[in-house]
C-alpha cells in the first residue's frame, strides 16, 4: 500500500464541485446529550445540523471544529454547503474548564447522536464519516481508533464509514499534555494518543495535513508516523496525503474537496 501522496497544488486553480440545487435547511443548538448535565455542558455540548430538505439516504458527515480544545466554536464549513451531503457540526466542552477525558467524551456523544437521529434529517446511518480539522481531527480519530468511546454508547466504532481528520495530532494532544505540566515539545504517546489505538479492523482512515515544513509541532510526521503503524499491523485502508505548499491554517480547503471526493466514490 502507498502511504503517501504528496498532492500538488500550489499555483495551481483547486478543482470545484459544482453545488447541489436542492434546497437545504438547518437545525442549530441541539442539545446532544442526555441525563444530568451541568451548566456548562448544556452551553457547549450543542450542535447544528445542515441537510437537504427533500432527499433521502445521504451522506453524514460529523464535523469538529479546531482550536487547541482550548476554543473554536461549531460552524458549518462553506466549502461542504450544496454538496449533497449532511454536515453535524459540534461543539465540546474546553479546557482548563475541563480537563481530559471530557471533551473525548462529548465528540463520542456527538458520532452516537449522529448515528441514532441523522434518519431523521434524510440521512443513512450506514454512511457516516467523522471529520475535523486540528483538535476536531484528533478528537474524530480518538473516537474513531479507541473504541471505548461510542462503546459506552452501544456504538461499535467500526461502524463509522470512513475517518477524515485534517491535521490532528497522532500523539497525546498537546493540551493534554499541557494539563499534566508536560511542554508541547515533549511528545507523549499514551491512551490519549490515536497511535496507541492502531488497530487493524479500524475504519478507513485518510490523513491530511498540511506542507512538512509549514505545519506546526511536526504533524506531518506525527501522522506519517501514524500510517506507517497501521500499515504494519495489516490495515489496508489507510490513506495519507501532504499538501504542498499549505500551512496548517489553509490546508482543510483542499481536503474538503479531497474528502467529498472520496465520499462520492463510496
Amino acid at each position: 500500500m502507498k502511504h503517501l501522496i504528496l498532492f500538488l497544488l500550489l499555483g495551481f486553480a483547486l478543482p470545484v464541485f459544482a453545488q447541489d440545487t436542492t434546497t437545504y435547511a438547518q437545525q442549530d443548538n441541539i442539545q446532544y446529550r442526555t441525563g444530568e448535565l451541568t451548566p456548562y455542558m448544556k452551553e457547549r455540548c450543542r450542535l447544528d445540523v445542515y441537510y437537504p430538505a427533500k432527499t433521502g439516504n445521504v451522506p453524514v458527515i460529523v464535523w469538529f471544529h479546531g482550536g487547541g480544545i482550548t476554543g473554536g466554536n461549531k460552524s458549518i464549513p462553506a466549502e461542504l454547503k450544496k454538496q449533497h451531503v449532511i454536515i453535524i457540526s459540534a461543539n465540546y466542552r474546553l479546557s482548563p474548564k475541563v480537563s481530559c477525558p471530557a471533551y473525548i467524551e462529548d465528540a463520542a456523544a456527538a458520532v452516537a447522536w449522529a448515528f441514532k437521529n441523522a434518519h431523521r434529517y434524510g440521512g443513512d446511518s450506514t454512511k457516516i464519516y467523522v471529520s475535523g480539522h486540528s483538535a476536531g481531527g484528533y478528537l474524530a480519530s480518538m473516537v474513531g481508533l479507541d473504541k471505548q468511546w461510542l462503546a459506552k454508547h452501544d456504538i461499535d466504532a467500526n461502524r463509522i464509514a470512513a475517518l477524515f481528520p485534517f491535521s490532528g495530532q497522532a500523539i497525546t494532544h498537546f493540551t493534554i499534555r499541557k494539563e499534566k505540566g508536560i511542554p508541547d515539545t515533549q511528545p507523549v504517546i499514551d491512551a490519549y494518543a490515536p497511535l496507541y489505538h492502531i488497530r487493524a479492523d479500524a475504519p478507513p482512515l485518510y490523513l491530511y495535513t498540511g506542507d512538512r515544513e509549514m505545519e506546526m509541532l511536526g504533524r506531518y510526521e506525527e501522522n506519517a508516523y501514524l500510517a506507517r503503524m497501521m500499515g504494519l499491523i495489516g490495515h489496508k485502508a489507510t490513506h495519507l496525503y501532504e499538501l504542498d505548499g499549505y500551512n496548517h491554517g489553509d490546508m482543510p480547503k483542499p481536503s474538503f474537496y479531497l474528502m467529498l471526493k472520496e465520499i462520492r466514490k463510496k
